[in-house]
């Protein structure tokens, strides 16, 4: 094995349940690579807009990481659950079915404690298209942003 293939296998690391490279692009559409991206968001310093939980959340289902996804919905939100072990496992199955292949934003207001973001996401799953747009609702309780509900346009 030659040294820069070797290199290069030591920057992949194992992201959650899939092989991503921390200098690759962020699925979250930015064009900054992910370390300097969503990373940050996935390893605990907090959103400080619902926009940028949005792309950590969209981010978040591309590279399988469900504790991220559990911990940033608010306990209102009907998929909400206590069993954590199955809603995990539940995001795990849904994940490893589909490719996110874009986020592309459409509108975003918010007020102080209350945010909207309608998205449309490029999402095949089984290799057939299930891409969507919604308008998601967030609201922000003691300094954090948590996704609360969407509804599918």
């Amino acid at each position: 094995m030659t040294l820069q293939k070797e290199e290069e296998q030591k920057k992949q690391k194992k992201v959650y349940n899939i092989k991503f490279s921390v200098n690759s692009l962020c699925p979250c559409g930015n064009g900054n690579k992910y370390k300097k991206c969503c990373q940050p968001f996935h390893k605990g310093k907090l959103p400080k807009t619902a926009l940028e939980l949005m792309k950590s959340r969209y981010s978040a289902f591309a590279l399988s990481n469900g504790k991220y996804i559990i911990h940033t919905t608010h306990t209102n939100n009907p998929d909400y659950t206590i069993d954590t072990t199955k809603w995990l496992q539940d995001i795990q199955n849904f994940v490893t079915s589909c490719e996110f292949k874009n986020l592309e934003v459409i509108e975003f207001t918010s007020l102080e404690n209350e945010a909207f973001v309608t998205f449309k996401a490029t999402i095949f799953c089984n290799k057939e298209d299930c891409s969507f747009t919604e308008k998601s609702r967030f609201i922000k309780e003691n300094n954090k942003w948590f996704y609360i509900s969407g509804v599918f346009l």
